[in-house]
């Protein structure tokens, strides 16, 4: 079938500028001979004329040219039409891309969409909020929020409020129910991941996979404060294996399992993120995977 490309610009995404993009997309797939038009992203995620265009244009690939906030909202509210999704990173963190090795240069990022293959990544639901990502509760979600209100959006100012956070964190209370388990924890955040990252490479669940079928759940459970950093860094080294949940719970600062669902009851009402985007918390959240939920362009 003939490639006929939409691309989507967040204008308001990461701290690039976009004509130089404008004007390399332009350039590259005029010179491929594919058609395409380029067309700016929708802040409230209304997107029912470009559903109506795909199907009438018979448009084979939407490209987000953008952050994971403006990647979740346009894959979900086109997930089920028969497009592949392509992305060009220029949000702040970019954790979805680079968990799927897509370039965070323009160029390559580009050259990927014309060269790699589409492949069914899942997704997962928290409640009733979509995440294609990552999603937290607690400390990273604080985070999250506090990032929101400010003007400069980038990895200088995540550091800046992830420090500020960080000498007032303290935990918070869950109750986390599995299949046939239950504990209690307490808790500086949680983090239920289908990406490996954050963003920028911070690796929070660096055993995840896109397309397993599965929710990597990251506990970082109360300890001394002076040992939270180092603990963490383990865990983004890769150093804390997928463990025996029921002997670790009681030994390890932190936990980390999979599973294809999961409760969790948030007893203290911490804050909740959503692919990285502040969100309205609740008393209790259930989660759960929706495998092969959309397309994604990635290196082959």
């Amino acid at each position: 079938m003939e490639r006929k490309i939409v691309y989507l610009v967040n204008p308001i995404s990461g701290t690039s500028k976009k004509d130089g993009i404008k004007k390399l997309i332009e350039k590259e797939t005029t010179s491929r001979g594919i058609l395409f038009e380029i067309m700016h992203t929708n802040a409230g995620g209304h997107y029912q004329l470009l559903r109506e265009k795909i199907r009438a244009e018979h448009i084979t690939d939407v490209v987000i040219i953008g952050g994971d906030g403006t990647v979740n909202q346009v894959t979900q509210a086109l997930h089920e039409l028969p497009v592949r999704f392509g992305i060009i990173p220029l949000g702040s963190g970019n954790g979805l891309a680079l968990a799927a090795r897509i370039p965070t240069k323009p160029e390559l990022a580009l050259s990927l969409i014309f060269e790699g293959s589409a492949r069914p990544i899942d997704a997962f639901m928290v409640n009733n909020h979509y995440s294609c990502m990552l999603s937290g509760i607690g400390f990273d979600a604080q985070v999250a929020h506090d990032f929101a209100s400010k003007a400069s959006r980038g990895l200088l100012t995540y550091t800046q409020q992830s420090i500020i956070n960080y000498f007032k964190a303290t935990p918070y209370q869950f109750e986390i129910k599995l299949e046939n388990f239950s504990f209690f924890s307490d808790a500086f955040f949680i983090s239920i991941a289908n990406s490996n990252q954050f963003g920028n490479n911070f690796k929070i669940a660096p055993q995840a996979s896109l397309s397993d079928g599965m929710l990597d759940i990251v506990i970082v459970q109360k300890m001394n404060k002076a040992k939270l950093p180092f603990a963490i860094l383990r865990q983004i080294r890769g150093n804390n294996k997928l463990q025996q949940l029921v002997e670790d719970m009681t030994k390890k600062n932190i936990l980390y399992f999979q599973t294809p669902q999961i409760t969790i009851r948030n007893l203290k009402l911490a804050p909740l993120h959503i692919d990285g985007e502040p969100r309205e918390t609740a008393d209790e959240f259930t989660i759960s995977i929706m495998k092969d939920y959309f397309l994604l362009i990635q290196p082959a």
